[in-house]
């Protein structure tokens, strides 16, 4: 793949608030978790964009929303002829293993011959089953950056964002697929914070609790992670006992609201907290009935005092 190429993604101005320098970081991190309802048409670029994003988290979650995209939303996509050719040679280099997405690819009019190419010299589907396409023939020796390219985003609505071609995208994400156990584990413990945030959510908890024991985590990362549905509970454990990270009211505040809190600790966090927030956990209906009986409790207790 030719390294000096230049691409660029056109997406609506809907969508294109989320990848903008000047977007208030959590509405970044929302779209970068899938959470701001892009459409799928969409959503996938948006994530290109953002795994550019100056900001750690940002990149690491939309690295986790491209490679976990579902198997079905994943094919559809790729099959698009709307696709953009960057696109189509991002999803092939993340997910060549997956034999359907790749004949997606292959097949799709829009995918660059040097797509093609790659996803054949990675045997990404069995041999015989590659569909004859005579796309190849006729974008042969034409640039990638054609004609065709420009008409298609002279008459694209909204913005476009350039990328460059980058050997990054044998991404953090897919080296931690190639790493064994006792490896992830010292990089969860001595890596930086794209790895934190990366192995914090590995489905072994060896590697994910080795996380927490990484002396360059900071607290807004505990933050991040006590907000987070984490799949390990140990996780939620070491913080709650953990001094001086609770000593951070935001910390404990998110300790009372995670599911995963065990309750005596959650109950010992509330009793910590102002008056407003008791009054909210008092109402809201996202938190255990002993919780919000025991804000009730607490808020009333308060009121008499005065």
């Amino acid at each position: 793949m030719d390294d000096a190429r230049k691409s660029t993604i056109r997406i609506s101005h809907a969508s294109a608030r989320y990848v903008q320098a000047d977007t208030p970081r959590e509405e970044r991190l929302m779209a970068a978790r899938g959470q701001a309802g892009i459409p799928l048409s969409e959503m996938v670029a948006v994530l290109v964009l953002l795994s550019r994003d100056p900001d750690p988290e940002i990149r690491a979650a939309a690295m986790h929303g491209l490679t976990g995209l579902p198997s079905e939303s994943l094919v559809a996509i790729c099959s698009s002829p709307d696709t953009h050719p960057r696109i189509l040679e991002i999803l092939a280099k993340l997910h060549f293993r997956n034999s359907a997405a790749s004949l997606a690819i292959v097949a799709n009019p829009s995918a660059d011959e040097s797509v093609r190419s790659f996803l054949a010299e990675k045997g990404a589907f069995p041999a015989g089953e590659a569909p004859e396409d005579p796309v190849i023939g006729m974008t042969r020796g034409a640039s990638p950056d054609g004609d065709a390219l420009s008409a298609a985003d002279t008459a694209a609505e909204g913005c476009g964002e350039p990328l460059e071609e980058e050997e990054e995208f044998k991404s953090k994400y897919q080296l931690t697929q190639e790493m064994g156990i006792s490896e992830k584990i010292k990089m969860a413990m001595t890596g930086d914070k794209e790895w934190r945030m990366l192995l914090i959510k590995d489905t072994n908890k060896l590697v994910s609790g080795a996380v927490i024991k990484n002396p360059r985590l900071t607290e807004a990362e505990v933050l991040f992670i006590a907000k987070s549905p984490v799949n390990n509970d140990d996780i939620i454990r070491d913080i709650c006992v953990n001094k001086e990270w609770t000593k951070n009211y935001q910390i404990r505040k998110s300790l009372v609201e995670n599911a995963k809190t065990p309750l005596h600790h959650a109950l010992r966090f509330l009793a910590t907290l102002t008056e407003k927030d008791l009054a909210t956990f008092a109402k809201s209906k996202n938190i255990s009935s002993v919780i919000a009986t025991q804000a009730r409790r607490l808020l009333l207790n308060k009121k008499k005092e005065k």
